[in-house]
């Protein structure tokens, strides 16, 4: 295939480009650094055909590229932070025989390089591209506060929308991932002095240890719905009768409707303990992706052209969230993992497989000259 070629060919180009984006750490939330990153993107995409938009966030900036043509557009979403403080690496970018290993590199830095190469070899072939808008966001890996208004703005006018997020472990692209929910679960007692008079209290860690276990019973595993109750705090000090305590709950679930199942549940929680009360806070921050017939014919497109590409793929299901969550709670047809193959998300050993680059980036392009 002459995509593959060209791509192979390019790799030595692409491989400074991802060196130079991965250099420029951007850990969400550090202003400077995601300025760095995102000068890097206009830098980069900036002399490609279509028009480069920036607004301005209190998380960072969130770049916008539309290229106009007939039709609904198909929306690309990338996210340019990462999760490591800078300096959390020996050395922000090297190989190591055939990985190149740096904050990003995988999640998902290098999947916005393949997404550069794709353009610019549409615009070296002259290969058509339906109409895009393709949105660069700065928050993804703290929930997407601020760009979430942003991202289902622009979904509700896509025909599709493709989220280069790393593939799967085995290298398969994702049709499903569970919903996320955060939530915190707060007793309050009364203080009492736990020598002199431990009666006049009211115990809230020992209220908040039998919610636990209520809590805990709403999991099904079978399902695959699972609620962790994974922070806990309360009390002052050992002589005092805790007057507070809370817990903070992650709540994972594939569908829709095992969320209202459990949230209802927690709702519904009562206190033990005469005296004590309950407060349950938070809510769903991102709804189930659901696999439908319109985001499994995306995939079987994608998987047809992987085919002529020596790839094997099949439609993967995971555990995390992304952008593609919101895209695809409101109907839209998403399709996940179409970035670079590698692992160690969010370790100090993540990494690509440089010799698989440009096989997933021809995927990329193609898929959007199929579209």
């Amino acid at each position: 295939m002459e995509t593959l070629a060209w791509m192979q060919a390019k790799l030595p180009e692409f491989l400074r480009d991802l060196e130079a984006f991965v250099r420029r750490e951007s850990p969400s939330g550090d202003r400077a650094g995601l300025e760095e990153a995102a000068a890097f993107l206009e830098e980069a995409f900036g002399p490609l055909e279509g028009r480069l938009s920036r607004k301005d966030t209190p998380a960072g900036p969130v770049l916008l590229l539309r290229r106009e043509g007939e039709g609904a557009p198909v929306l690309v979403l990338c996210h340019y932070d990462t999760v490591h403080p800078k300096g959390s690496f020996p050395e922000p970018f090297h190989l190591e025989k055939d990985k190149a290993v740096g904050p990003g590199v995988y999640d998902m830095k290098g999947g916005i390089i393949a997404l550069l190469y794709a353009l610019r070899h549409a615009e070296a072939t002259g290969r058509r591209l339906p109409p895009l808008e393709i949105l660069f966001t700065p928050d993804e890996e703290t929930g997407s506060k601020e760009s979430r208004p942003l991202i289902e703005a622009a979904a509700k006018k896509a025909r599709a929308v493709l989220v280069l997020e790393p593939p799967t472990a085995t290298g398969d692209l994702k049709v499903a991932r569970k919903g996320v929910g955060l939530y915190r679960l707060k007793a309050r007692g009364k203080a009492a002095h736990q020598g002199v008079e431990p009666e006049k209290g009211v115990n809230a860690i020992l209220e908040l240890a039998h919610q636990i276990l209520k809590v805990a019973a709403l999991e099904d595993r079978e399902k695959g719905t699972t609620l962790g109750p994974n922070v806990v705090r309360g009390g002052t000090v050992s002589n005092v009768v805790a007057e507070e305590a809370w817990v903070e709950l992650d709540l994972r679930a594939w569908t829709l409707e095992e969320v209202r199942r459990v949230e209802e549940a927690l709702r519904g929680l009562t206190p033990v303990l005469p005296g004590a009360r309950l407060e349950l806070s938070g809510g769903l921050n991102r709804p189930p992706m659901e696999p439908t017939e319109a985001s499994l014919a995306l995939f079987a497109k994608a998987k047809a052209i992987g085919e002529a590409l020596g790839l094997r793929l099949e439609p993967g299901r995971v555990g995390g969230g992304s952008d593609g969550n919101f895209t695809a709670a409101l109907g839209v047809p998403t399709l996940d993992g179409l970035g670079l193959f590698g692992g160690d998300a969010h370790q100090r050993t993540e990494y690509v497989v440089v010799s698989e680059i440009p096989r997933r980036t021809a995927l990329l392009a193609e898929l959007l000259y199929a579209l």
